[in-house]
């Protein structure tokens, strides 16, 4: 594909729920935590609905009774790291991934995850390579705030217009709007189609090997 026929230059995805399946985790490791801290356990809805926002953005949501937010993400983050759940890619993301990378689109990740985690799942599924850029919330405001889709944007000195945010959250695509980008839902991850349609989104897919056809 060349250049010109492009639609978007930079392609910017979400990690948790949308490249990666890593839901199932996080519910589990936020009612584990909430058990070993005597919190009212959250439901899975509700730790579904936090998901994409950074964890100091989550824990008062989540666990509003409880004054030391910093105790439950340094619980969370250990929990997390001992859970053996299985958090495998979907199912076509690694070829998708692989054929943007070979038809010339930059490729970079905006994601709710601290550097750490980011750093670590990218080496465990060998997709590092492909990516050009990355912004975290250890470096950057939660979403829906603009700033890491901005961030990006100027890292790549590319305009808004160029740019595609795709998600599996409100948040992801919150944040695409916040910064007059396009973006692209994936109904197979934190939230379903009809929430994501709320937002407006260019499309809104069932399976990642669908999201070629809209760049």
């Amino acid at each position: 594909m060349k250049s010109k026929d492009k639609a978007f230059d930079l392609v910017i995805f979400d990690w948790d729920g949308t490249l990666m399946d890593t839901v199932g985790k996080i519910v589990s490791c936020m009612q584990s935590v909430a058990h070993e801290l005597a919190l009212t356990v959250p439901t899975e809805q509700q730790v579904r609905d936090v998901i994409g926002l950074s964890l100091p953005t989550i824990m008062p949501i989540l666990f509003a009774e409880h004054e030391n937010h910093q105790q439950i993400i340094d619980c969370y983050r250990r929990h997390h790291l001992a859970s053996d759940y299985p958090t495998p890619l979907f199912d076509g993301v690694e070829v998708l991934i692989k054929q943007l990378h070979e038809a010339g689109y930059q490729l970079a990740i905006a994601t709710g995850k601290a550097r750490e985690g980011l750093d670590r799942v990218l080496e465990l599924t060998g997709l590092g390579q492909y990516f050009h850029a990355s912004r975290c919330a250890s470096d950057s405001q939660s979403k829906p705030h603009p700033e890491m889709l901005q961030g990006l944007l100027s890292y790549f000195e590319i305009s808004a217009d160029k740019a595609i945010m795709i998600g599996d959250s409100i948040h992801d695509l919150t944040m695409a709007n916040n910064a007059n980008m396009a973006s692209i839902g994936v109904s197979y991850g934190a939230h379903d189609e009809a929430r994501l349609k709320v937002l407006q989104p260019l499309a809104i897919v069932s399976a990642p090997s669908a999201i070629r056809h809209y760049l």
